[in-house]
C-alpha cells in the first residue's frame, strides 16, 4: 500500500527531478516508511512505501527486472500473489524479493497486459516498457486504489492523488461544466474519466491504458460485471455459496500481510459480521470505534451495537469520541487530504478515527460495499416498487437535485445539458442485467460506489498510513451475489443473506436494528459554529468572484439550512460549502 506517480515525456525530454520530489511531498503521507525516484531518458517514476507484505528492502520501488528494460510503481495489495508465485516459478521465473510487487512485474513479463486478469486484490500501477518505450497502466476492477492522470499534449502525469498532480503546475484547473452537475446531482460521486477539474482523468476501474510517444490510447476494459442468471439455486444454495466466498475474502485480507490487521467497527451489520468471521476462525481481533456529540435530531454514535459485538468476541478494543469543537478544528485537515471534494459527513469521521487507529496498527478491514453488493439502502426496494422509466425511478430517490433545480444552483454559464440524466440512463438500459434493480445494483458497485465511499475510506485512511481492506469487494464475491436474484437482497429489507449468515454469530440486536449511517450530525444539522464556517466560505470574495453559484440560490439555502436537505439526507448548503472550500484549499 502506497503512493505512486510519475511523468513521460513525450517529446524526448528529461523529465524534471524537482517535479517529481514535489509529487512525492504530497503522497508522503500514503508512505511514509520509505521514498524512491528512477528517470532514464524520458520517463520517471516516483514512489512512497507503506511497507506491509515483504518489510524487506528487497521490495523497494521503483522495482526493475534483471536488465532494467522494465521497470514499475505500484500501490495496493495482491491477495493471489503466492499462487501466483508459484505459477510463474513453475514456468522458470526466478524471485528476489517475497513480496507481491515482483509477482506483478514478473507476471507481466510472461503474460503481457493480460497479467491484470490474473490478479486479485487492489491495485493502481504503472510499468515502463523500456523495449517499446511503452507505459502500461492499470487500475483494479472495483476502483479501491485511485489512479489519476493528466495529459497536457507534451507530457504524461500519473499519481495516487490530485494534490500530487497540481504540485507539478502543468494541470488545468478550469471547472469541468459535466464534472460540476454530477457532483450537486449525484452527491460529490463524478464517475470517472472526469474529474471536477478539466485538467485531471482518473482511470475508470477495470481498465487499462497504454500511453507511448504519440500520446494517450484508448482505455480497455480487461473486465466487466454481469447480473444474469446464469443457473438456478436454493434459497440455502445462495446462503452457503456467499458465506463461503466472504469467508475467504475475509481471511485473504488477514493472512496476505506481515503486519497485525484489525477492523474498523462501526456497529453496523457489514463490520460486526466481519468480526465474526475473523473472530470464529482466527481468534482474537483488535477492533476501533469512533463516535461524536449528539444533536436534537439525531445521536452521534452507535457504542451500543459496537460495545455488544466487542463483548461478544472479547475483542482488543479501542473507542474514540470526539467532541464537536474538534471536528470543526480539524475540518480544514480533512479537506486538504481530500483528492475531489467528498461531502458525505463520515469522510471527517474516517479521518480522524484512522488518525488515532493509526497509531497502533498498519491495516484494518473495513464493511464498505456491503450495502451496495447485497441491497442494504433505504431507496432499492423504493426503486423497485416504483413505477415508470429507468431514469424516472431512479432519480425520484436518488438524486440530490433534479436538473430544474440544479439550474437554480449554478451560474447560467454552467448549465449546458443535463448530463447526469443522460450518463445513468445510458447506464442503466445498457447494462448486462436481468431486471431494472440489477441494473441499479451494477451501476452502484461499478460506478457510483467507486467514488463515493471506496475513495473516501482510500482517502482519509491513507491519510495516516493506514491501509484499509474491504473484503465485501472482493471480485469474486461480488460476481457471485451480482447473479442472485434481487428478492434476495431486498427481503428483510435488505441484505437479507448477510442476516442469515450473522445470525448466531453476532448479536441478534445488531442484525434486526434499523439500517444506520456512521453519524456525525453537526455536518448534517448546520448550526452555530458550523454555520458560521459556512456562511463564511459562500460569503467569501473568493467564491463570489468564482462564480460557481447562483447569489440566489446561495441566500436562500443560508436563510433556512435545516429546511434544505437532499433525498439522501445531505445537507445542500453543506455540499456547496465542502466544494468551495475544496477549491480554495487546493486551487486558490
Amino acid at each position: 500500500m502506497c503512493g505512486i506517480c510519475g511523468e513521460m515525456q513525450l517529446r524526448e525530454q528529461r523529465p524534471s527531478e524537482q517535479r517529481i520530489t514535489g509529487m512525492l511531498s504530497e503522497l508522503e503521507r500514503r508512505g511514509p516508511d520509505d521514498q524512491g525516484i528512477y528517470i532514464n531518458k524520458h520517463i520517471a517514476l516516483g514512489h512512497r512505501r507503506l511497507a506491509i507484505i515483504d518489510l524487506s528492502s528487497a521490495s523497494h520501488q521503483p522495482m526493475h527486472n534483471t536488465d532494467k528494460s522494465v521497470s514499475m510503481v505500484f500501490n495496493g495489495t495482491i491477495y493471489n500473489y503466492p499462487q501466483l508465485r508459484k505459477q510463474l516459478q513453475a514456468k522458470g521465473v526466478q524471485f528476489v524479493s517475497s513480496g507481491d510487487t515482483e509477482v506483478i512485474l514478473k507476471a507481466y513479463e510472461v503474460w503481457g497486459e493480460q497479467c491484470v486478469e490474473k490478479l486479485i486484490g487492489m491495485f493502481a500501477f504503472a510499468i515502463w516498457d523500456a523495449r517499446v518505450e511503452k507505459l502500461f497502466i492499470a487500475r483494479d476492477r472495483l476502483g479501491i486504489k485511485p489512479f489519476y492522470y493528466s495529459y497536457t499534449g507534451d507530457a504524461f502525469y500519473f499519481a495516487s492523488n490530485t494534490q500530487a498532480l497540481l504540485s507539478t503546475g502543468k494541470v488545468d484547473t478550469s471547472i469541468d461544466v459535466e464534472a460540476l452537475q454530477h457532483q450537486f446531482t449525484l452527491h460529490a460521486v463524478v464517475p470517472a474519466p472526469r474529474t471536477i477539474l478539466k485538467g485531471i482523468r482518473k482511470l475508470p476501474p477495470g481498465h487499462f491504458m497504454w500511453v507511448d510517444k504519440n500520446g494517450l490510447g484508448d482505455a480497455k476494459a480487461y473486465w466487466q460485471l454481469s447480473a444474469r442468471r446464469t443457473q438456478q439455486r436454493s434459497e440455502q444454495e445462495w446462503i452457503e455459496q456467499i458465506q463461503h466466498a466472504l469467508q475467504l475474502a475475509v481471511d485473504r485480507r488477514l493472512e496476505i500481510a506481515d503486519v497485525p490487521v484489525g477492523v474498523l467497527l462501526s456497529g453496523g451489520l457489514d463490520s460486526s459480521l466481519l468480526v465474526g468471521l475473523l473472530a470464529q476462525r482466527h481468534g482474537t481481533v483488535k477492533t476501533y470505534s469512533v463516535g461524536f456529540e449528539d444533536q436534537p435530531e439525531e445521536r452521534g454514535h452507535e457504542f451500543e451495537y459496537s460495545d455488544a459485538v466487542v463483548e461478544r468476541f472479547s475483542t482488543n478494543h479501542q473507542r474514540f469520541h470526539i467532541k464537536n469543537n474538534q471536528v470543526l478544528q480539524r475540518l480544514p485537515e480533512a479537506i486538504r487530504c481530500m483528492p475531489e471534494p467528498m461531502v458525505a459527513q463520515d469522510a471527517v469521521a474516517f479521518y480522524l478515527l484512522s488518525e488515532q487507529v493509526s497509531k497502533d496498527i498498519k491495516v484494518v478491514q473495513s464493511g464498505q460495499g456491503a450495502d451496495e453488493v447485497f441491497a442494504g439502502y433505504f431507496w432499492y426496494p423504493k426503486m423497485h416498487a416504483a413505477e415508470g422509466s429507468s431514469i424516472d425511478r431512479f432519480a425520484s430517490f436518488y438524486f440530490d437535485r433534479d436538473f430544474s433545480e440544479y439550474a437554480q444552483t449554478v451560474s447560467n454559464a454552467y448549465v449546458k445539458h443535463d448530463y447526469t440524466s443522460q450518463l445513468v440512463n445510458e447506464a442503466l438500459t445498457s447494462s448486462d442485467t436481468d431486471t431494472f434493480i440489477d441494473a441499479v445494483l451494477q451501476f452502484d458497485v461499478t460506478t457510483l460506489i467507486v467514488d463515493d465511499p471506496v475513495k473516501r475510506v482510500d482517502s482519509m485512511t491513507m491519510a495516516w498510513g493506514l491501509e484499509a481492506r474491504v473484503p465485501f469487494l472482493d471480485h469474486e464475491l461480488v460476481e457471485l451475489a451480482m447473479q442472485m436474484p434481487p428478492e434476495m437482497k431486498l427481503k428483510d429489507g435488505g441484505k437479507y443473506v448477510l442476516k442469515k449468515i450473522a445470525r448466531g454469530l453476532i448479536p441478534d440486536a445488531v442484525i434486526d436494528r434499523p439500517k444506520g449511517y456512521f453519524p456525525m450530525p453537526a455536518l448534517k444539522y448546520v448550526r452555530g459554529e458550523f454555520l458560521d464556517m459556512v456562511r463564511d466560505t459562500l460569503n467569501s470574495d473568493t467564491c463570489q468572484q468564482r462564480g460557481i453559484f447562483s447569489r440566489a440560490y446561495v441566500d436562500k439555502l443560508l436563510d433556512a439550512p435545516d429546511h434544505y436537505h437532499t433525498r439522501l439526507q445531505g445537507s445542500k448548503v453543506w455540499h456547496m460549502a465542502l466544494l468551495e472550500k475544496w477549491l480554495q484549499t487546493h486551487i486558490n
